[in-house]
């Protein structure tokens, strides 16, 4: 052997290629070819990060936790003087309301900013400890090219004594051992970095006032509307505008025209309710215009919270959902939670007989993403069905449209990944602004790979498609939140429920169906 590829600069690449030599290197029947590995795992980057400037943005966000902390405590003040019941913004919502909702906005900001504290200081002694054992490995390295010497000329190849296969094979038990101790330590740089983008992406998407940054309405109307949350549910978990929603309502305001923004203001201002005008918004955000916005209104207006949850918000989170109660017989999760429109289920076929999942998984993260189409599944042209069969008749009728579009089999059976890549861009990611891109998961290696890019768009309240194999075949579904180390899926059989990264990554996806349906084959990121 001699020569060698350099190995991608990456956590994953330089852990792959430092897995490989932890095969090769006990192998080596030669002088040189052990001595050719030895350079190679020397050629490998040691873990990237500075831990001094990790340590050093770790305590300035653990100083603005104080900060964020006397806000909280200024508005805690002003809240137990005692407020009139007087309105405020061009929206007018109650100054109780808001400042109610800046004490919870200050006490999210306190939590996101000790978040990415301890977020950082994490990262900084994982990267210390790679580090140091990355250290350790190259030198036990460094030792057995000591031993080893110089390269062997061709005749010298030809024959080894005693001694020198003794010094061989010593030089080769140090090199095993050192390139163990840097595949370790590239394993655990890249489950660190992994672990803290994760973490750091979705402190981000929890920091949520600013995010509605446009200056068409005012800091109380802002802060508002990203305080509102569906009923039935637990408050945090079931924001109306997610994050991307704030953000992408705030360039759409940004981009109207006088008449369009007068009206738009007019309608948030003449809402009833809080609820009323996050809906209102969310339409704006999923690219409706001004003039359906308007009709939109016209048929939600006055509606209690309760009315609207139901007819515009499929999926409600309870705050006991993440709880582990264990597998049933088929291997999925007892603790799951139904999707229901009055009793009907948001379920492929209507009654689950079909084999509609991709079509099913779609209409269902359209609607999550989509009130006004929402609306039309659950009331009907009028707006105000609440007739569960009439729902019924509406989701087939448009998951069958779907399975269409997306050249779906013939008796409600089967879609082709082109076909299913088309109907997420056409039906969610014409909601969302994304064009969803394709990701085969061949192994566990791939599937956490994609992890990062996965939990920052669920974060970011943008449906990610998932497929999943087994000895049943294959099914489509839809992980739509993270939290933690955990992952809410969408099954079209009318569930939702929680998987771990571990039951992603390692094929345990049956928790969200069926154990017949292990494996996460492919997900469909939006870009």
């Amino acid at each position: 052997m001699t020569g060698f590829l350099r190995p991608a600069d990456t956590p994953a690449g330089r852990r792959a290629w430092l897995a490989g030599l932890c095969e090769s290197i006990p192998r080596a029947g030669s002088k040189n070819d052990l001595l050719d590995l030895i350079d190679s795992a020397l050629s490998v980057s040691a873990p990237k990060g500075d831990v001094g400037t990790l340590e050093t943005l770790s305590k300035r966000y653990r100083d603005q936790v104080d900060k964020a902390g006397d806000v909280y405590d200024r508005v805690d003040r002003v809240s137990r003087k005692g407020l009139p019941e007087v309105w405020v913004g061009d929206t007018s919502v109650l100054a109780s309301d808001v400042v109610a909702a800046a004490a919870r906005a200050a006490t999210q900001l306190a939590e996101a900013f000790q978040g990415g504290a301890l977020v950082l200081l994490t990262l900084a002694d994982a990267v210390k400890d790679a580090q140091k054992q990355d250290h350790d490995g190259r030198g036990k390295l460094q030792d057995a090219k000591t031993k080893l010497g110089g390269r062997d000329g061709f005749f010298d190849d030809l024959h080894e004594n005693d001694d020198e296969e003794n010094d061989r094979l010593t030089a080769r038990f140090f090199a095993s051992d050192g390139v163990g101790l840097m595949h370790a330590a590239a394993v655990s740089e890249e489950e660190a970095v992994r672990i803290a983008a994760r973490d750091l992406n979705k402190w981000t998407s929890e920091a949520r006032a600013g995010k509605l940054d446009t200056s068409e309405l005012t800091a109380v109307d802002r802060l508002m509307l990203a305080d509102t949350s569906a009923v039935d549910g637990d408050p945090e978990m079931n924001e109306i505008l997610s994050a991307g929603d704030l953000e992408r309502a705030a360039r759409r305001m940004d981009g109207l025209n006088l008449d369009d923004e007068a009206a738009m203001e007019r309608m948030l201002s003449h809402s009833d309710s809080a609820q009323e005008r996050a809906y209102l918004m969310k339409a704006l955000a999923s690219g409706h215009s001004v003039q359906e916005i308007e009709a939109f209104q016209g048929k939600i207006h006055g509606k209690d919270p309760e009315w609207m949850r139901r007819h515009l918000t499929p999926v409600v989170t309870e705050a006991d959902s993440l709880d582990d109660e264990g597998l049933a017989k088929d291997g999925s999760n007892n603790n799951k939670d139904y999707v229901t429109f009055d009793g009907q289920a948001w379920i492929q076929g209507g009654n689950g007989s079909e084999g509609t999942c991709v079509a099913s998984s779609t209409v269902t993260a359209r609607a999550i993403v989509d009130p006004l189409y929402a609306l039309d599944l659950t009331g009907g042209p009028s707006g105000q069905e609440d007739d569960p069969k009439a729902f019924r008749d509406r989701l087939v009728a448009e998951q069958h449209r779907l399975h269409t579009e997306g050249d779906g089999g013939k008796n409600w059976g089967g879609m082709g990944q082109d076909g299913q890549e088309r109907i997420a861009d056409s039906a969610i990611g014409s909601a969302t602004g994304n064009d969803y891109q394709r990701h085969d998961l061949n192994n566990a290696d791939e599937r956490r790979a994609v992890l990062t890019d996965v939990e920052k768009a669920v974060a970011e309240g943008r449906p990610v498609p998932v497929d999943v194999s087994g000895s049943n075949g294959a099914h489509a579904m839809t992980i739509i939140a993270q939290e933690g180390d955990m992952l809410q899926v969408y099954n079209p059989w009318g569930t939702t429920t929680w998987v771990s990264e571990d039951d992603f990554i390692n094929g345990n996806m049956g928790k969200a169906s069926s154990s017949d349906l292990p494996n996460a084959y492919q997900v469909y990121v939006p870009q």
